[in-house]
């Protein structure tokens, strides 16, 4: 076991549909776009991560850049597994050691469905697993933040993604009560995309709608320390010519509002199935928030308000899924329950 140890290398993964960020001997060693740039001739792989990023949009008819997951799940199986591979030779810059044997934990979306789940654990091993585990996303987050989730405690942990959100009351290491929507961070991107058209008569990417949601995306129009206006620069669709506006944060706070309204009901959803007694234990403890989607301004403040709870934002959101998935692979043995 010693000899075999020796030549495992254990990797924790946040397959996400925005971003995969993986852990190896306890550091986040790469933390890149999930996005793959593809030759349409030969079929093989240009880029893999921000170089592929860099590409989006601004290709020509040779080269295609794609994202493998969707809504959380993997949605082209053959470039998941590229990206994957690929994103696994990132660790140590490529160099190193030769691993014939790696051992994953990745993380799941609560809501997934038994094929996708087939899917995530195949592409894995294609990608040269020996050992998958799969570890669902708000169980991830909850060990990331530092909660106990074998504690008689419930807890809710609200998991904003870029496919999905993740609603889950967690109590004796288990899910006991979940909502798992497909409504979250590019669902914000293509409302912005959709609003700055619709009003400003300007087309726009995705990637400059998400660079508008990073710089002045709001869940509430009227913030204390609100951001300044931004530059945005598209294409005018009354004259094709490059055209530059400026967009306030009320603006955007107006277009994510159908959004974020589904995000509320699906809480609320949530909270109406919780038993009585973890009800009671929520209404103590409050709602934690993780994921790219809780750095969105006031959104803590507006879910407060929905639902008269204490709501936390988790230390570094966007790591504390892959942080979760890298305790459990580091202790293998004693999170097992929680693991598939």
């Amino acid at each position: 076991m010693g000899l075999f140890n020796w030549f495992t290398q254990e990797v924790a993964i946040d397959l996400g549909t925005a971003n995969t960020l993986i852990i190896h001997n306890d550091k986040v060693v790469v933390d890149q776009p999930s996005i793959v740039a593809f030759d349409r001739t030969t079929n093989k792989i240009i880029a893999i991560g921000k170089q592929a990023m860099q590409m989006e949009g601004k290709t020509h008819e040779n080269i295609r850049t794609v994202r493998p997951l969707k809504d959380g799940v993997i949605a082209d199986f053959n470039a998941a597994e590229h990206m994957i591979r690929g994103m696994i030779k990132m660790i140590n810059n490529g160099k190193g050691w030769f691993f014939p044997s790696l051992r994953m934990v990745v993380c799941i979306p609560s809501g997934i469905t038994e094929v996708e789940k087939r899917a995530v654990r195949d592409s894995a091993e294609i990608a040269g697993a020996k050992e998958v585990y799969l570890i669902h996303e708000p169980m991830a987050a909850a060990v990331g933040i530092g909660i106990d989730v074998e504690e008689p405690m419930g807890n809710m942990i609200i998991d904003i993604g870029g496919g999905t959100t993740e609603i889950a009351v967690i109590a004796l290491s288990g899910i006991v009560c979940d909502q798992s929507i497909r409504v979250a961070g590019d669902n914000f991107d293509s409302d912005i995309v959709q609003y700055i058209r619709r009003q400003h008569n300007i087309m726009i990417g995705d990637r400059t709608a998400e660079k508008i949601k990073i710089e002045v995306g709001s869940a509430l129009p009227e913030l204390q320390d609100p951001p300044g206006d931004f530059a945005v620069q598209g294409r005018d669709l009354m004259t094709g010519v490059p055209k530059q506006i400026t967009v306030s944060y009320t603006e955007i706070a107006h277009c994510l509002d159908k959004s974020i309204s589904k995000i509320e009901e699906a809480i609320l959803k949530a909270l109406e199935i919780t038993p009585p007694e973890l009800s009671a234990d929520i209404y103590q403890t409050g709602i934690y928030l993780t994921g790219g989607g809780a750095l969105l301004r006031g959104l803590d403040k507006r879910i407060a308000a929905k639902t008269k709870l204490p709501v936390h934002v988790a230390e570094d959101p966007l790591r504390a899924v892959v942080r979760g998935t890298g305790i459990a692979l580091k202790n293998i043995g004693g999170y097992k329950f929680l693991m598939q």
